[in-house]
């Protein structure tokens, strides 16, 4: 609860303009609190757990009472009363306990009138004896909890990736959208010192075409990145969600980490490709969750197998006259009641029918495991090779920026020696913003790569 009012505070400085600056690690940190996809995970498996409190319910101990009585005629028939504890256990045995009052003229001859008590127990010897539908039940509910919570890692993880690569995104355009910015800014002086150029002499009036139509190209540039950053607030927006639930907007004077393309942000995050495979083969929510589907389909096949075994249930009751008693005799040999039911399909063809389906179930569901495994590994290898190959681009980009700013204030001073024109400067210009623009574009998807490295391994959570 601290760290949630914590968050909420975070929110509202944002909103409120007292917290320029949103961080990447606290924007995660309010997705994972506030988000409605954290939310309505939590209540899957919160509706797991209901689900486990339910199939308990078969094996409730069990109070009843019955009451029955007839007169016709001024004539007492017969009453019975009739209350029972019956107590069910997990190996399909039952204890059953109770007292039995029947009084009246005209009651059956093999009931005992007067009161009687009983003590005693029903077991099944083949069909129901190591598994049964109640025992299936919970056991299915118990692994139906433990899938919830690898749903919720899963929902969680792929949020989070899209999250931070909606951040990343975010980052970016407001980057570019600086550098564009600057150049605008370059232009515009450029066009004010032609213009005192050309009116005092020392610049030809067509300088001032040439830097008038670059001003204008860095302002037809400038309003479309600026559409694209307020484009990508709005996605960034739609990850932002307050503690009571209602969406939240982000203020427009809110910007990114200004050390977004420092690498050491993902520092800590485990790099290693031989690590990830083991963490992902051992711990991914989505295998996990299938591993969980085929532990539920095993209790489906040991019940299944219950259908190839004959029915054959005996009860039995210690009787005792009046109120309960401590019962010391042979079993068999007084005050006792006992019944054997013996039920044997002739070809337990439906039996065999069940148990073959189940089997296939679990084969099937093998497949697919073996399958997303697959799928896996092959995701977390191609992203490791994309986030080796964009930090080698990263490197030559960053040269390459180098050397076209250096271009650029080479023909600036060649221009101011009267050796070079507003054309070629123009061009150099435009060459140096266009390689800035890529060199923020790759470190945007580096660090998205990084992000969907982690996803890709089920660990983003």
């Amino acid at each position: 609860m601290k760290n949630k009012c914590l968050l909420f505070l975070l929110i509202g400085h944002i909103c409120l303009g007292q917290e320029k600056i949103l961080h990447p690690e606290s924007f995660l940190k309010i997705v994972q609190t506030f988000h409605p996809v954290v939310r309505t995970t939590t209540i899957g498996v919160q509706k797991s757990e209901a689900e486990i409190l339910k199939s308990r319910g078969a094996f409730d101990p069990i109070l009843s009472h019955y009451s029955a009585k007839k007169t016709l005629e001024n004539k007492n028939y017969y009453e019975y009363h009739s209350p029972e504890l019956s107590i069910p256990t997990w190996y399909g045995i039952e204890l059953s306990t109770g007292i039995e009052n029947l009084q009246g003229t005209r009651i059956d001859p093999s009931q005992t009138s007067g009161q009687t008590s009983y003590i005693g127990i029903s077991i099944p010897l083949a069909k129901n004896l190591l598994m049964d539908k109640r025992r299936a039940a919970l056991a299915q509910a118990k692994i139906m909890n433990k899938m919830a919570l690898e749903e919720q890692r899963t929902a969680i993880n792929q949020l989070l990736f899209e999250a931070m690569e909606a951040y990343f995104l975010w980052a970016k355009s407001y980057t570019v959208l600086k550098v564009v910015k600057q150049n605008l800014v370059i232009a515009e002086k450029r066009v004010g010192f032609v213009k005192r150029s050309v009116a005092l002499g020392d610049r030809p009036p067509v300088d001032t075409l040439e830097a008038g139509t670059q001003q204008q190209y860095f302002e037809n540039l400038y309003q479309n990145k600026l559409l694209e950053y307020q484009n990508n607030t709005l996605t960034l927006s739609a990850f932002l969600w307050s503690e009571r639930n209602l969406p939240m907007e982000l203020a427009p004077e809110v910007s990114p980490n200004s050390t977004w393309e420092n690498f050491a942000l993902f520092a800590d995050f485990d790099m290693n490709r031989e690590s990830l495979l083991e963490k992902a083969i051992a711990n991914h929510p989505e295998l996990k969750a299938y591993q969980y589907k085929i532990e539920g389909l095993q209790v489906e096949r040991k019940l299944k197998l219950q259908s190839l075994l004959p029915k054959i249930d005996v009860s039995y009751n210690q009787l005792s006259k009046g109120g309960p008693n401590l019962y010391t005799a042979n079993l068999f040999d007084n005050n006792f009641q006992y019944g054997l039911k013996v039920e044997i399909p002739l070809r337990f063809s439906q039996g065999r029918g069940e148990y073959a389906q189940a089997k296939l179930k679990i084969q099937e569901e093998n497949v697919n495991l073996a399958q997303k495994k697959q799928g896996i590994e092959i995701k977390i290898n191609s992203y490791f090779n994309q986030f080796q190959s964009l930090k080698k681009q990263i490197a030559t980009q960053e040269l390459a920026l180098k050397n076209y700013q250096s271009l650029v204030k080479a023909e600036e001073l060649k221009f101011e020696q009267g050796e070079s024109s507003l054309f070629l400067i123009n061009s150099r210009e435009t060459k140096a913003m266009e390689s800035a623009e890529k060199l923020i574009d790759l470190k945007a998807y580096l660090f998205k790569s990084v992000y969907a490295l982690q996803a890709s391994a089920g660990i983003l959570n």
